[in-house]
């Protein structure tokens, strides 16, 4: 390390070593890993702050019921696990998801598809894996395969250990209170990542892939079941099996072992450098510590199986909501490792017993940890009820008979039998309510208990009406119906529910399903052709938000299921549960409505009223109080960097918005500079003005001081002021053209690790110097090559590794890249994509010469800055009885079958959830989702934010058609093809979305009556599914033959996997509409304001007029398209210009003028704008631009030299189904 001539200071040398990967194991693999201190321990020689943290007590407490066959496969010492935390057995078997795994259409010829084993270039490992097995049999055209099929599932345990926060002490209260707090922010709140985990897994005429897992013992080898694998015979193409096509999803994965071994802390040597005085440049003493980084070790493997997600929405609420009724504090414990340690019988750590069986499953990890202590969220989330007993680490017991004959149960939801209480007592006399205007579906008086074949009776009213859905099933010639766009927005299809039922059911915007009729069987889901599978925005802004305080949170005894709306009362004192069927008791607190202050009507409750609420969770369900707001900023500062003129933007956007950062008096905040070398600030409190630390010595990186590093936001305002103020013009001439961006990353996961927090990188070109280091793999002539396009993934695990640990530490990272060249974005993507971080791209980003981008970056940073937050969260995804889940997408870390972990957690990012049906739904009419969002908020706060979806079950192919919701399944389809992109090819991408709709059409063709061949039909549900697919085969993400840049197409792709429906659906399909005649248009009104509404116009350029003005609206950029006879006066009022000529060729802003025309222009963009998160760029185009290619590119239904006009599309979706 080189240090600057200034007095000397005894520093610490710390280093981060990495272990090389080993490919090619075959067996059990052992990662010898060494652990940092474990979560919420500062490195060597920190001191905390004082004032700022006070130990918790441990909650150690006896274990419960944990069926032996999850024990001591993964933990040889014995442990128990806490009271709140127990569960009763789980099922023995389920279908775990595997992240990165691929599951989608698929069409190739067998025994020639990609064969080659080892890593798939550009593949990244996945971080651990829960194995399970099963022999199961498909057929595909007449064809039968016996093939094992294995899943898995990725694990993680987190660490526990915080000493560091003080807990808010807050009075309780008898009741509990309600609040309904408007969203803090303003009118966004209308709206919709995924990390991928490699392809694992392998069927017959597949493709192989490489891939990292761990396995488990036999014992818990389980089934797995097939999606999308069975073919319709009716179909022509499908009878012959010489054709040798295979058409079906099919989920996979691979076996391995993994054992860790906790390495010891290592011993900080100490060496001297120098420091001095003079401001911005005195470096100061450090204490690193050194870790080692374990890698993965892969096994080759194949699947084509992929990986969806879901999550929660949070709007804060007034602190006066907050003040009765409960304690401060975390329903669950959101701590996180990358990687857990085993237990030891002598742990020093309590919270290590904070297991169950849920936790069980994270075990092991290919990926080393920052820290070896277990995490007990998952426990706490899905802990179960009181009645404990000791667990020992007797060996898993061998079954004596395969389980091969019947699909499993999902793992993590047991179905015991009622308490001997419920099953055979004679039941009270019925009671008539004494309330006559009670809601029909809450039975809370005594009645007799129904058996599962009387559930629909047992549910109180959750029937599904029987009435016809005569317009979604109207067949729609889609070769002769040319207008088959609708005038306005594609809304959400309304399940076939009582209206009781979907007055109570969630908002689509939230939580919205492919399906909203559910197959009653897998074989019907199979017949079909259509994925299943939900798509959350869980923690999008809301106006109106329940937020409930009380001392009981009322739970599922047996599934952990949150009390809803779709629950049903037995008697005043008992409710059914709507996912696992187990009679519940009601408290006693919950017999009393704090909205009517009345008692002895629980099902009046906030509780069972709401299908979104927010529960503020008592400190009785945490081990450690919440963490603080921390945020940390780590700025390029090359010669390119400081060019491209971003810092004026930031210093700026920082100085404006300080004081709306979300948090409290805790908040805390950083500042870390680097080029060739790594700059940090002291901004302690008392200092004249900030000063900097240099550490040139980037392969070895250290923490000069630690303590002083990250500041108090409140205490040190005025010193981080100066520096936002100084930091634009302190490298105006540098010289120095290298990015040490790797080695500034591991110093920010150093000084982030005691607390966690979010992580925000600006980068301005490729890594060059030091660990992560990246060298450019894009070929500008391969741009616009329709054969394949190569390093659509990471060129190293680098940035995986660090997200992982990061991820473990409650940290997010989020990046900025503003490049205007190739920075390789694909590995660069993984410090976002799996520590549950947001990813934004600015191409050809310049201060001054491209002002459209700067000015997008200004109010992008904005909405960034003071958005709401989530921090140390998880979130869990439950469904009733029968249903499974098997694939998630989105940005996050899954550590069990069901359990994400999200660092951060923000109002922006949407996840998608892969599901199948395990189990015939025959018992039930209705079927249940719910996702529970636990988080602590920027005040300090830990709430749990819950969401219940409801949809009937059908038995008929015609009702699962008339059920599909169009634009769901195509964003489904689009998570699926990305992934599919990555572990194979874009080729086997594009083929597998173009044979979704060949296989759902050809399904629905053969079984609809009185249909001629030669004609293609669709039921109205589905009419814009060829157009839609046509559109995503278009998008840059999947488009081929057009010059694509790559870092622009694997942004795509990342937007794609992590963005809310409402958001994603415009990047698919952008809206058209003519805004010359706004003033004969119908109109809106939202606050004050007169909004225009013109129809949406077909993509296509029959639709514009040399006379008109368009505006198009894709999403994150909107093209206002002119005429070349548009009318003078509307190019005077809305352009400001007198005549056409007189427009300039950049023109991305609209003056403000009194003309209607331009007031009502401006009103109806405005209204745009506000409906979604970040500033779209505006760019006014002339009809005779050079710029206007990319303008035409969006018009999908026109032909390209590369790509089918819509209408030529639908001929080549008719030839395969009829041949």
């Amino acid at each position: 390390m080189s240090s600057l001539p200034l007095q000397p200071l005894d520093l610490l040398n710390s280093s981060i070593k990495f272990v090389e990967e080993a490919g090619g194991l075959k067996g059990p693999v052992q990662s010898q890993m060494q652990f940092p201190s474990g979560y919420g321990s500062h490195p060597p020689n920190y001191s905390a702050p004082s004032g700022h943290y006070s130990q918790v007590p441990n909650k150690a407490a006896a274990s419960s019921h944990l069926d032996n066959q999850y024990r001591a496969s993964y933990y040889p010492t014995y442990y128990s696990a806490p009271a709140q935390n127990v569960m009763t057995p789980l099922v023995g078997s389920s279908v775990l998801n595997t992240q990165e795994s691929q599951q989608f259409y698929n069409k190739t010829p067998p025994h020639t598809v990609g064969s080659a084993e080892g890593p798939i270039q550009g593949a990244i490992s996945p971080a651990s894996y829960l194995h399970t097995s099963a022999q199961q049999s498909y057929s595909a055209f007449g064809n039968h395969y016996s093939t094992s099929v294995s899943s898995s599932v990725t694990s993680q345990g987190f660490p526990l250990n915080s000493d560091r926060y003080t807990m808010p002490v807050v009075s309780t209260a008898l009741y509990p209170n309600v609040s309904y707090p408007a969203a803090a922010g303003g009118v966004y709140g209308q709206a919709f990542t995924s990390q991928s985990l490699p392809a694992v897994g392998q069927f017959k005429e597949t493709n192989t892939f490489s891939s990292q897992s761990t396995s488990v013992p036999h014992s818990l080898q389980q089934h797995v079941p097939m999606g999308y694998n069975s073919t319709l015979s009716t179909v022509p193409s499908a009878q012959s099996a010489q054709d040798n096509l295979s058409r079906h999803l099919t989920g996979s994965v691979a076996k391995v072992n993994n054992q860790i071994n906790t390495g010891g802390v290592d011993s900080p040597q100490p060496m001297h450098s120098v420091s001095q005085s003079i401001p911005f440049t005195k470096p100061g003493a450090g204490t690193p510590t050194s870790s080692a980084v374990v890698s993965s070790v892969r096994t080759p493997v194949s699947s084509l199986s992929s990986q969806p997600r879901s999550s929660p929405s949070v709007t804060q609420s007034p602190e006066s909501a907050l003040q009765e009724g409960m304690q401060y504090g975390g329903y669950v414990n959101n701590q996180a490792s990358s990687a857990p340690a085993p237990l030891s019988s002598s742990s020093d750590d309590e919270e290590e017993d904070e297991e169950d069986e849920e936790a069980a499953i994270d075990s092991s990890s290919t990926t080393s940890s920052a820290s070896p202590v277990l995490n007990n969220y998952d426990a706490l989330e899905g802990g179960g009820y009181p009645e404990t007993r000791s667990v020992t680490s007797s060996p898993v017991p061998s079954p004596s008979v395969p389980q091969t004959s019947k699909a499993s149960k999902p793992f993590g939801y047991g179905y015991p039998t009622l308490q001997p209480g419920y099953q055979n007592a004679t039941p009270p006399a019925p009671v008539q309510p004494s309330n006559p205007g009670h809601h029909p579906g809450f039975q809370h008086y005594p009645q007799q208990y129904p058996g599962v074949n009387q559930l629909s009776s047992s549910l109180g009213g959750l029937s599904l009406q029987h009435s016809q859905q005569p317009e979604s099933l109207r067949p729609v010639n889609l070769t002769q119906d040319r207008n088959i766009l609708p005038v306005s927005s594609v809304p959400a299809p309304v399940p076939n529910l009582n209206s009781d039922l979907r007055k109570l059911n969630c908002s689509p915007d939230s939580f919205r399903c492919t399906l909203t009729n559910i197959p009653q069987t897998q074989a019907l889901l199979n017949k079909a052709k259509l994925p299943l599978g939900l798509l959350l925005h869980p923690f999008r802004d809301l106006t109106q938000l329940p937020v409930i305080t009380s001392s009981t949170i009322v739970r599922c005894r047996s599934c952990r299921t949150y009390i809803n709306p779709f629950v049903s009362f037995i008697d005043q004192r008992r409710w059914k549960c709507n996912l696992c069927y187990r009679v519940n008791d009601v408290p006693e607190e919950f017999m009393y409505n704090p909205l009517t202050r009345s008692y002895g009507e629980p099902h009046k409750r906030p509780e069972v009223q709401n299908s979104t609420v927010e529960f503020i969770a008592s400190s009785d369900y945490m081990l450690r109080p919440p963490q603080p707001a921390v945020y940390l900023f780590v700025l390029d500062v090359s010669h390119n960097a400081v060019e491209a003129g971003y810092l004026t933007i930031l210093c700026q956007s920082l100085l404006e918005n300080l004081d709306k950062l979300p948090g409290d008096s805790r908040t805390r905040i950083g500042f870390i500079t680097f080029d060739s070398t790594v700059q940090f600030y002291n901004l302690q409190e008392g200092l004249s003005q900030p000063q900097m630390l240099i550490v040139s010595d980037i392969d070895d990186i250290f923490l000069p001081t630690p303590d002083s590093l990250l500041v108090n936001l409140h205490e040190s305002k005025e010193l981080i002021k100066d520096l936002l103020n100084a930091l634009p013009n302190m490298f105006t001439h540098t010289r120095e053209t290298h990015s040490a961006l790797g080695p500034a990353l591991q110093a920010a996961f150093k000084l982030m690790s005691p607390t966690g927090g979010r992580i925000s990188v600006f980068q301005t070109q490729l890594p060059s110097l030091g660990a992560g280091l990246l060298h450019s793999r894009e070929d500008p002539n391969q741009r616009s090559s329709t054969k394949v396009v190569q390093h659509l993934g990471p060129a190293t695990d680098f940035y995986k590794k660090l997200a992982l640990d990061c991820s473990g530490q409650q940290t997010a990272v989020d990046l900025f890249l503003l490049s205007s060249q190739y920075s390789d974005l694909a590995s660069l993507a993984c410090m976002s994509k799996y520590s549950a971080g947001c990813i934004y791209y600015y191409p050809s980003f310049h201060r001054s010469h491209n002002p459209a981008q700067a000015e997008k970056l200004q109010k992008d940073l904005k909405r960034y800055l003071t958005r709401k937050i989530g921090f140390e969260a998880v979130m869990r995804i439950r469904c009733t009885k029968g249903l499974s889940i098997h694939t998630f997408h989105g940005n996050f870390f899954v550590r069990s079958t069901d359990l994400l972990s999200l660092a951060n957690v923000n109002p922006d990012a949407g996840f998608a959830v892969q599901m199948s049906i395990e189990e015939s739904l025959t018992d039930t009419s209705l079927v249940c989702f719910q996702t529970a969002l636990l988080y602590t908020s920027s005040k300090g706060e830990r709430r749990i934010r819950v969401h219940t979806l409801c949809l009937p079950v059908v038995t008929s192919l015609a009702d699962v058609y008339a059920g599909a919701d169009v634009q769901a399944v195509v964003c489904l389809l689009a998570n699926m093809a990305v992934d599919r992109s990555v572990s194979s090819s874009l080729a086997d991408a594009r083929d597998a979305l173009v044979n979704a709709v060949v296989d759902s059409l050809a399904a629905y063709m053969s079984t609809a009556s009185n249909l001629q061949q030669s004609v293609l039909v669709a039921p109205n549900s589905l009419k814009l599914f060829p157009l839609y697919i046509l559109a995503l085969l278009k998008q840059k993400a999947f488009r081929t033959g057009m010059s694509t840049r790559l870092d622009d197409r694997v942004y795509a792709m990342c937007q794609m996997k992590s963005q809310p429906l409402v958001h994603l659906m415009k990047m698919i399909h952008p809206n058209l509409y003519r805004i010359d005649k706004l003033i004969d248009e119908s109109t809106i009104h939202v606050n004050d304001r007169v909004v225009p509404q013109p129809p949406l116009q077909k993509l296509s350029a029959e639709k514009l007029t040399r006379e008109g003005a368009f505006l198009m609206d894709c999403g994150s950029t909107f093209y206002i398209w002119i005429g070349k006879n548009c009318d003078n006066n509307f190019i005077k009022d809305v352009l400001g210009y007198p005549d056409y000529a007189s427009v300039p060729q950049k023109m991305t802003q609209l003056p403000e003028g009194d003309a209607p025309s331009s007031e009502r222009t401006r009103s109806f963009i405005s209204w745009l704008r506000d409906s979604r998160p970040l500033s779209p760029v505006l760019q006014v185009i002339k009809d005779e631009n050079p710029g206007k290619t990319e303008f035409f590119q969006h018009l999908i239904e026109d032909r390209t030299e590369a790509a089918f006009s819509y209408y030529e599309f639908l001929l080549n979706i008719q030839q395969q189904i009829c041949k």
